[in-house]
């Protein structure tokens, strides 16, 4: 038996790893490249779908630690009661943050600039003249200030906002003002021109916007979500945006992927993109970065970082 680490990427394309470990190169491919239950560290492969990534896992009998590429770790949740007691979750905290922070602003700028409405005018040689709302002069109510949450703050600092309102499961100070309790979002909604949403998905936030969250945004409010979509009531949201009230700028949906036919696609002041905060060229160079710092954490027997769970506590 060998103490086996299972990476997404060839040792070579990450500069740091410790000499001591045998490292197997595993991004989801049918064949597993050893063992599972030699493996002590398992790497999940980003976006190669759930069912592929917690394959290897019931048969992981060594595992002491599971390490995601994405700061949600809610799809591989329903698998830890098979894995040995002690087993640290960790998640990809740091990752992801410049990436989804510049989309959740893309989609801020494109639904309230109709950027949308352009491109279909350009598709048909239109010159859709028109007065459209600014970002400047707005406020923003951001639903999960962890480390992206943060990150879209940072992003929006420039431009000449009313104000911005953070809320998160615990109230607590930050260097940009107040984290207000997740207890007080029903007050904040109606003072919030755009709500976006960056929280993880857990029981308290699924559903957590719903008809009644709905309907507590001010007419003419944008909900951006970058989180998950089961953080959204699709059938709640769907019967919002048909009264033309709110508007809404999707990078995750409930389901997902959106199948053809769904009425999300056609909603109106409806934008959707297919779960790509996280995929852009920013992606490999911290997941790297993140993955030699936590191996090298492993193998020296120090601390390890970012831990969501510990399976069996």
């Amino acid at each position: 038996m060998s103490d086996d680490i299972w990476l997404p990427f060839r040792t070579d394309e990450i500069e740091g790893l410790p000499e001591g470990p045998t490292y197997r190169y595993w991004d989801g491919a049918e064949e597993y490249p050893a063992d599972p239950a030699d493996c002590v560290l398992y790497v999940v492969p980003y976006m190669k779908g759930a069912e592929t990534e917690v394959r290897p896992l019931p048969a992981m009998r060594s595992l002491r630690v599971v390490q995601t590429l994405t700061a949600g770790v809610d799809h591989i949740l329903p698998s830890l009661p098979l894995l040995p007691d002690g087993v640290l979750l960790c998640n990809a905290r740091g990752v992801h943050d410049a990436s989804t922070a510049e989309l959740a602003l893309t989609l801020i700028l494109s639904s309230l600039r109709g950027i949308p409405d352009f491109v279909r005018g350009q598709d048909r040689e239109e010159w859709r003249e028109g007065f459209r709302p600014a970002l400047a002069d707005r406020s923003v109510l951001i639903v999960g200030y962890g480390s992206v949450g943060a990150a879209i703050e940072d992003r929006l600092v420039p431009f000449e906002l009313a104000r911005v309102a953070r809320v998160a499961r615990r109230e607590r100070d930050t260097a940009r003002g107040v984290v207000h309790p997740i207890s007080r979002l029903s007050e904040l909604l109606p003072d919030a021109d755009v709500v976006v949403l960056a929280t993880p998905l857990t029981g308290t936030t699924k559903g957590l916007v719903n008809a009644d969250f709905l309907a507590r945004m001010k007419d003419g409010a944008l909900l951006v979500n970058v989180a998950r979509g089961a953080v959204v009531d699709t059938q709640a949201l769907l019967a919002e945006v048909k009264t033309g009230r709110i508007t809404a700028a999707l990078d995750v949906t409930a389901p997902e992927p959106l199948p053809a036919g769904h009425p999300l696609w056609h909603a109106p002041g409806v934008l959707v993109t297919p779960h790509v905060g996280g995929a852009t060229s920013a992606f490999e160079p911290r997941a790297k970065r993140l993955l030699a710092a936590q191996v090298n954490r492993f193998v020296l027997g120090e601390p390890m970082e970012n831990v969501m769970v510990n399976s069996g506590a």
